[in-house]
């Protein structure tokens, strides 16, 4: 099976890393924008930047240049996997629209401006393609190092499934089929702006009690949103929805809670992603996810206290005040 990653941050070359592994596997393509940065990796065959000492496989194909120009070039590519953030996601399937290959997308989020999940700017843009998004409760820097991980891949077709499975499936490495785009791209989206609202909690010593309360009232949100939009609700209960929703909210090496860990701290937002160096996707997601929520009419008061503190209209010590002072109410959905 010929696989391309189109995309050279943490999670596209630690999958880029796994795929590589079997010996018996044709070489995968790890497909590099910036080219002074394609060529550091192919000389020092290791990603400094996003996964500093994890040494790439000698059969990892560096590649740069365009990216239909490549993808003209690679008509024997089965399956091509886009790791971009969600911003590159549109030009990425633009340049892709007439592969016929299956093409599998590993960001979360909903997309600024258009407040639209990743299957619906695919929609727009390549209609054609065959395409689904593989997801789940991952730190890049473990599935790099071979700890064990499972994930979730997710399409309307079962051959978009299968080719996931095939290309990542392995030692250390589970991947289930789910064929609920919806419920899977919310719970990706949503968790990031929840993980950031758990970081905050944490940060200010509010202790176990509220982290646990948070965790489960934010599923619940989670839950609602997807519904309205049409999941299945039991997806919610998966890898993509509890499963990523504990790993983010709680783990170390996640980006968005080290945000809310930051402005606990009294930094600006500005500040904090200075300091952190990296994306993190809910700071970039959360007003289009409380968009798309009050447009459905659904309440998301814990996103709503995120928005609200990243756009400085509350502190944080103000944005749990606000959660905490609603009034009571029935724990159903």
């Amino acid at each position: 099976m010929h696989i391309t990653i189109v995309g050279a941050g943490a999670w596209g070359t630690a999958l880029a890393i796994a795929a590589s592994r079997p010996k018996d596997h044709p070489p995968v393509g790890l497909h590099v924008r910036d080219p002074a940065q394609a060529q550091a990796i192919a000389q020092q065959r290791c990603n400094e930047r996003y996964l500093p000492g994890l040494a790439l496989p000698d059969s990892l194909k560096i590649t740069t240049g365009d990216l239909q120009a490549l993808v003209a070039s690679t008509q024997a590519t089965d399956l091509l996997v886009i790791a971009t953030p969600m911003a590159g996601l549109r030009s990425s399937l633009q340049a892709l629209r007439d592969v016929p290959s299956s093409v599998a997308w590993l960001c979360k989020g909903f997309e600024a401006g258009t407040g639209l999940m990743p299957h619906e700017v695919q929609a727009q843009v390549a209609p054609h393609v065959l395409a689904g998004a593989l997801n789940g409760p991952s730190f890049a820097s473990e599935v790099a190092r071979q700890q064990p991980t499972a994930l979730v891949a997710a399409s309307p077709h079962a051959s978009v499934c299968a080719a996931l499975v095939q290309a990542f499936h392995g030692a250390t490495l589970r991947v289930y089929a789910n064929d609920d785009m919806v419920g899977v791209e919310v719970g990706g989206a949503v968790k990031n702006v929840l993980a950031i609202a758990t970081g905050l909690c944490d940060g200010l010593g509010l202790g176990l009690n509220a982290r646990a309360a948070l965790i489960t009232r934010g599923l619940a949100e989670m839950t609602r949103l997807g519904l309205a939009l049409g999941a299945k609700p039991e997806t919610f209960m998966g890898l993509s929805g509890l499963g990523d929703l504990v790993l983010t909210a709680t783990g170390d090496l996640s980006r968005n809670r080290q945000v809310g860990l930051l402005l606990a701290q009294g930094l600006s937002l500005d500040e904090a992603l200075t300091s952190l160096g990296h994306v993190a996707e809910g700071v970039y997601s959360a007003r289009t996810v409380l968009q798309r929520a009050q447009q459905l009419g659904v309440d998301m008061p814990i996103t709503q206290a995120v928005v609200a503190l990243l756009d400085g209209h509350l502190k944080a010590a103000q944005a749990v005040q606000v959660l905490m002072g609603r009034g009571p109410r029935g724990e159903a959905l």
